[in-house]
This record gives C-alpha cells, sequence and structure tokens, in this order.
C-alpha cells in the first residue's frame, strides 16, 4: 500500500468516526432523555480522544511526508489532512476531551436558563466554556490572534481584520435602508391565529420535498434550536414549531434544508473523506440564506406557499398572494435572530461578532456580558431587551462553543448575494419553476456549481468559480434596495 492510501484508509476511519460523534450530538438535542446528559458527556470525551488520538497519530506525519498525489482531488486531500494534523498537534488531547465534555453538559444548561431566563444560571458554565476555548486558542494561534485562530475552524483564510472591513463595507447601506423602510410605519398586518403545529410540520415536510430534500438519506425532527447534522447518506435537520408563528417552523426548515442539501449532494466518490463536507461555514451559509431567502421569500414562491397555507390552516384569512408577500418579508424591530428581516439580519450578526471577539480578547467578562448585549441591542435597534431568551440567552453558539461561527452568517450572505446574480443569469426559469413549488432548476444549479465540490476548493475559489467573478458584498446589497425598495416604495 502506498503512503497516500495508507494515508487515505486511515482518513475514512477517522470521518466514519467524526459521523459518530455527530449523531450522539443530534441525539442528544432531539430524543435522548434529559437526566442522560452527564453520561452522553463522558461518551462524546471518550469518543473526541480517539479522534484526537488518530489526527497526531505520527504515522500521519509521515505518511503526508512520502505521499505523492496523482490529480487534483489527491493534492485537496492532502491540502485537508495536512491542515487538521498540524491544528489537532498544537491542542493537547486532555484539553480537546474536556471541551467536548464541557460543551456536552452546556448545552443542557443553557436550554434550561433559556427556558426561566436565568442568564446567572448559565453564566458559571459559559465562563468554563470560554476559558477552554481561550485555551484552545492560545495553543493554536502561536502568539497570533486568538479571535483568528478560532474563526479558522469556520472559515479557512478569513481573519477578523478582512471580515470587519468587509462588515464596515455594509453597515452604512444597512442602516440607511433599515431607517428608509421603518420611517414607512408598519404597513404590513401580521399572521393572526392558531396554527396547528402538526400540519406546520406536514407543510414544512411538502416544502423541503420542494427544495430537493431527499428523505430516503434525511430526516427532520424537532429541537429547541434548528440545526442541521451529518453528511453524505445520512444528513439530518431539525425545525421547531409556534402555534402563533407558522413562518419560524417553515423558513427555520426551508434554511437548515439548504444546510442539509449542500452535505447530501457532495461528490459521492468524496464520501467519508477530507472533501466529503462542505468546505466551509461561510459557504454552507451561503446555501442555506439563498433557499430561505433569495428563493424562499420571492414573490414567486411564496405565492405558491400562499396557496398551500389556505389549504393546510383552517380559516387562514390572507386572501390576497402579494399581501401574503408582504407579509413574510414585513419588515419590523425584534429580538431574536432567526426571526429577523433580511434587511435587519445582518446587524444581529454584526453585534454579536463584536462581542464575542471581546469575549476571547479578554475585554468583555461573562459577568458584564448581559448588559453589555443589552445595550448594545439598544443602540443598534433601539429596543430594550425584555428578558434573556430574547437576548444574550437566544442562540445557543456560545453555550457549545462556536465562538468563530456567527460572522460566517453574514459572509455566508454575502457569497449568496454573488451565487443569486449568476443563478439568474444562468437559470432563467428560476421563477416559473418556483411559483409552481418547484425549487430544483435553481437548487439543481447550485448543486452543480458549489455543493457538488465538496471540501476539493477553497472557500473563495468555490463562491468564485461558480460565479465568475470576485466576490463582493454589491451583489446582496443591491438585490435588498431594490427588494425592499419595491415592497415600501422607497
Amino acid at each position: 500500500m502506498s503512503a497516500y492510501d495508507a494515508l487515505m484508509a486511515h482518513a475514512r476511519e477517522t470521518e466514519a468516526l467524526k459521523q459518530v460523534l455527530g449523531r450522539l450530538g443530534w441525539d442528544q438535542e432531539t430524543v435522548m432523555p434529559s437526566g442522560a446528559a452527564p453520561q452522553r458527556a463522558e461518551e462524546m470525551a471518550a469518543l473526541e480522544t480517539v479522534l484526537h488520538a488518530r489526527k497526531v497519530d505520527p504515522r500521519v506525519s509521515d505518511w503526508l511526508a512520502a505521499a505523492e498525489p496523482a490529480d487534483a482531488v489527491a493534492e485537496a486531500q492532502l491540502r485537508e489532512i495536512r491542515r487538521e494534523h498540524l491544528r489537532a498537534t498544537r491542542v493537547p488531547a486532555d484539553l480537546a476531551a474536556a471541551i467536548a465534555r464541557t460543551t456536552s453538559l452546556a448545552q443542557g444548561i443553557w436550554a434550561e436558563a433559556r427556558a426561566s431566563d436565568n442568564f446567572t444560571a448559565f453564566a458559571p458554565t459559559l465562563s468554563e466554556v470560554l476559558s477552554l476555548r481561550r485555551r484552545e486558542a492560545e495553543a493554536l494561534a502561536d502568539r497570533g490572534d486568538l479571535y483568528d485562530a478560532l474563526l479558522d475552524d469556520y472559515e479557512a483564510g478569513e481573519t477578523a481584520a478582512s471580515l470587519t472591513a468587509m462588515f464596515d463595507a455594509m453597515r452604512p447601506r444597512l442602516v440607511a435602508l433599515r431607517e428608509a423602510v421603518l420611517e414607512q410605519g408598519e404597513r404590513v398586518s401580521r399572521l393572526d391565529g392558531h396554527f396547528d403545529e402538526a400540519a406546520q410540520l406536514r407543510l414544512a415536510t411538502e416544502t423541503a420535498r420542494a427544495f430537493g430534500y431527499d428523505f430516503d438519506h434525511e430526516r427532520i425532527d424537532k429541537a429547541v434550536h434548528p440545526f442541521s447534522s451529518g453528511q453524505g447518506l445520512d444528513s439530518r435537520i431539525t425545525t421547531r414549531t409556534d402555534p402563533a408563528d407558522p413562518f419560524n417552523c417553515l423558513y427555520s426548515t426551508i434554511h437548515e434544508v439548504g444546510h442539509g442539501c449542500y452535505e447530501q449532494n457532495v461528490k459521492r466518490d468524496f464520501l467519508l473523506t477530507p472533501l466529503g463536507a462542505g468546505v466551509s461555514m461561510g459557504v454552507h451559509e451561503s446555501q442555506s440564506r439563498i433557499y430561505e431567502n433569495q428563493l424562499g421569500r420571492s414573490r414567486a414562491f411564496t405565492g405558491w406557499l400562499h396557496g398551500r397555507f389556505r389549504e393546510a390552516f383552517d380559516g387562514f384569512g390572507v386572501e390576497d398572494p402579494e399581501h401574503f408577500y408582504a407579509i413574510v418579508n414585513a419588515v419590523r424591530p425584534g429580538y431574536i435572530r432567526t426571526e429577523a428581516d433580511e434587511v435587519q439580519y445582518n446587524l444581529h450578526i454584526l453585534m454579536r461578532f463584536d462581542l464575542e471577539r471581546a469575549l476571547i480578547g479578554g475585554d468583555l467578562e461573562v459577568a458584564d456580558l448581559e448588559a453589555a448585549w443589552n445595550d448594545r441591542f439598544a443602540d443598534d435597534f433601539g429596543l430594550q431587551v425584555d428578558r434573556a431568551s430574547n437576548g444574550v440567552l437566544q442562540d445557543v453558539h456560545w453555550a457549545v462553543g462556536l465562538f468563530g461561527y456567527f460572522p460566517t452568517y453574514t459572509l455566508g450572505n454575502v457569497y449568496a448575494g454573488c451565487l443569486f446574480k449568476a443563478l439568474k443569469q444562468a437559470v432563467p426559469e428560476w421563477e416559473e419553476a418556483l411559483a409552481r413549488g418547484d425549487a430544483t432548476p435553481a437548487t439543481g444549479w447550485l448543486r452543480e456549481a458549489v455543493q457538488q465540490h465538496g471540501a476539493l476548493m477553497t472557500p473563495r475559489a468555490v463562491i468564485e468559480g461558480a460565479t465568475g467573478e470576485p466576490i463582493s458584498v454589491a451583489p446582496l446589497l443591491d438585490y435588498l434596495e431594490a427588494k425592499f425598495g419595491g415592497l415600501y416604495g422607497l
């Protein structure tokens, strides 16, 4: 067996074990008994220890030195294995296990604190998670920027400085658009009524199929915070229901379907290899956001969805598809990131980006986080946070240690803007098909242009290869100004 073949055999077993660990996480958030949390934490820590040992195995270094790639795919496999090996060798095994154990326990503690709106009850656990992630960042950064070291886990090649420059370029136009829209007042009525949760889930399943979700290899379950999990032949998503707000379920589902389809549509040849997953969270979010927004909130698709709402919910009172389109895309102040309209969504992310950089950098302590969040939210959105579940406890990310993840949402929106511009030119029938409840011409183009490649290319190379243009914030901002300018008569 050649060095390359031996390395790939080792890598495939490692990737299979990662999927087992991911399945434990999925189970914990969906069907695991609440009392099992301490045991599950030990199980996940034990498996993380096994994975860490495989990543730092001295043979990996020897194989990498001796391997001779035969083509571009092999070169990319070596690139990804080398990157993971180098990062793993810098992190002590006991620290990797401690992070897995603590974040597993933290998830349940966060959920309880969120339900009781008690940040104080969660703060000690968050302090422990933050301390562990800081230690990891110090091990990885080699005296460089700690936040950049963590960001590299989610978006290789990006830095806090590069993202700050991008976000600073976006903020003025986003703020100006929001102010112009909100000056128009409450022009759109809200949905009113009780929407059966079982009917929501049935419609969510139908909508997932409309976007090409393959239920032979995927499933939908409920969770406190919607997420996706798994790869290849077993890629799962979750959603949530609210009897007063069916859009929460529908658009959470479409968002997670974007993630699930990305993992489902990577070339089968890459299955259980380092190339067999989405290349970065920014590119991942580009898929979920374009599914959810440019396609799912389009006038064409909401026209179809309006008809399905009238069939699914007795007494649904919105008679006009155009009015329904306006309701789906209404811009109004709110606390919750996942429920935010397209105009304000990125402002939620920019706030989190600044706060988590301060936490990692030591400029903000956990004891002061809730007050800092509330003050910043009042400055950015003009609202006083009324309870912790509408504020600092609304997202699970920090509880499970995902520092550096939040900015990939906005990066994904930027990528989605670039992709949508290219998609409209490449698939002229996209609107006609969506009006029939068929998103697959659009999602099929995304599968071929982006999803099938997995981690074969770098994140920026994937997007620029699909669009034929350099990445820019302009397509996203142009799209938002055109869409909401039209809706609000600007």
